[in-house]
């Protein structure tokens, strides 16, 4: 993944500074942004946005006016794209909404609108949405019929929940129904972008609303396109990753705890080396007389620092079985050690889970790195 460095870089800022020397000469002389350039340090993606975009906040005066028509002339040249449009969207959003007037508002989310295709305008959309709700999800409204789908995708991925690297809405957190008329607008987009950004958010809305979620999905799923199964198992993976009966019914799971005989995990090894790898295998039966669509997952127990373990549940596999029919499964999954997830000595465990319901528990040990395997 690209560090902070080379997303908002100092020559991206630069480049930026010298577009708006170029194009709006008379506006400011943009000493401010050019300067911020050797002030990055250590900041993270996100506070370099901000971080710059006060800079050019500070070259126009905090005017909404000066900066609007600085913005303006900078997007006749197709050189005004990439990382840099990230700060100059932050600023906007700041001007407009600072301003106090409904005019410099509206003229800011027309600005967003305008920047968005450029790179993206979500982040900073979020200020206006923090500003006034109703008035920045009726733009929003208006951007799902736009021939833009960049545009379009903004409606969507701008009023996002938990939109990663964004600040949080928490009037969106309370109530996410009223982002979800965005999402019936644009689930039936023409753009694998926008279908892909309707799906995430409403993977975001089913955490902190899973009836919410199922609705919408259900009510999408009565007429759909070719393309709504897909978005609604990708928008309902983590409602099925938990178990959600509702949800693994829309995504076209079926078949009970009583319904399906599961034999295992079987593990070749239970002493495991630290940076080795688990390997296990399960049979499954369905022992009902009706057929059986089964969500196969595993659930690692992992051991934490304070000597409790904690479940994290993986995929494994999908079964289609008819009455009697047996399959088997198979992985192996490494405890390798990662950036993001950090390993401790101790016994662990792991387990099946097959349409939500949780199945026995066969214990391991996860042992020091330079432990010999052992069985």
């Amino acid at each position: 993944m690209p560090t902070a460095d080379e997303l908002i870089s100092a020559d991206e800022i630069h480049r930026l500074a010298g577009l708006l020397r170029r194009h709006a000469p008379g506006t400011s002389s943009w000493d401010a942004v050019a300067e911020s350039a050797t002030a990055l340090g250590t900041l993270s993606v996100s506070e370099r946005a901000r971080a710059v975009g006060e800079a050019l906040l500070s070259d126009c005066d905090r005017d909404h006016a000066r900066l609007a028509q600085a913005v303006r002339a900078a997007l006749t040249d197709p050189g005004l794209t990439g990382w840099m449009v990230w700060p100059l969207t932050e600023a906007v959003a700041v001007a407009a909404t600072g301003d106090g007037g409904d005019e410099p508002f509206d003229d800011g989310l027309d600005l967003l609108a305008r920047l968005t295709p450029r790179l993206t305008a979500e982040f900073a959309l979020r200020t206006f949405l923090n500003a006034d709700l109703d008035r920045t999800l009726a733009a929003a409204h208006r951007w799902t019929a736009s021939p833009d789908p960049a545009v379009r995708r903004l409606a969507s991925e701008g009023t996002r929940p938990r939109l990663p690297w964004a600040r949080q809405v928490p009037s969106i957190n309370r109530d996410p129904s009223v982002t979800v008329p965005l999402l019936d607008a644009l689930h039936t987009d023409a753009s694998d972008d926008v279908r892909r950004s309707v799906a995430n958010h409403l993977n975001d809305i089913s955490r902190l609303d899973a009836p919410l979620a199922t609705s919408a999905a259900a009510r999408w799923l009565r007429g759909p396109d070719p393309t709504t199964p897909a978005l609604v198992r990708h928008a309902l993976r983590t409602l099925v990753k938990a178990g959600e009966p509702v949800a693994l019914e829309l995504v076209g799971f079926h078949g009970g705890r009583d319904d399906v005989k599961v034999v295992g995990p079987v593990l070749t090894q239970t002493r495991i080396p630290m940076g080795g790898t688990l390997s296990f295998s399960a049979h499954l039966t369905n022992v009902s007389a009706a057929p059986v669509s089964l969500a196969v997952d595993y659930v690692v127990h992992h051991m934490k620092a304070n000597g409790r373990t904690a479940p994290k549940v993986f995929k494994l596999a999908r079964r289609d079985l008819t009455p009697g029919e047996s399959t088997e499964v198979t992985r192996t999954h490494s405890f390798r050690p990662l950036t993001t997830r950090v390993y401790h000595p101790g016994t662990h465990a792991v387990q099946l889970q097959v349409n939500g319901h949780r199945f026995d528990l066969v214990e391991f040990t996860l042992g020091p790195a330079s432990e010999a395997t052992g069985s």
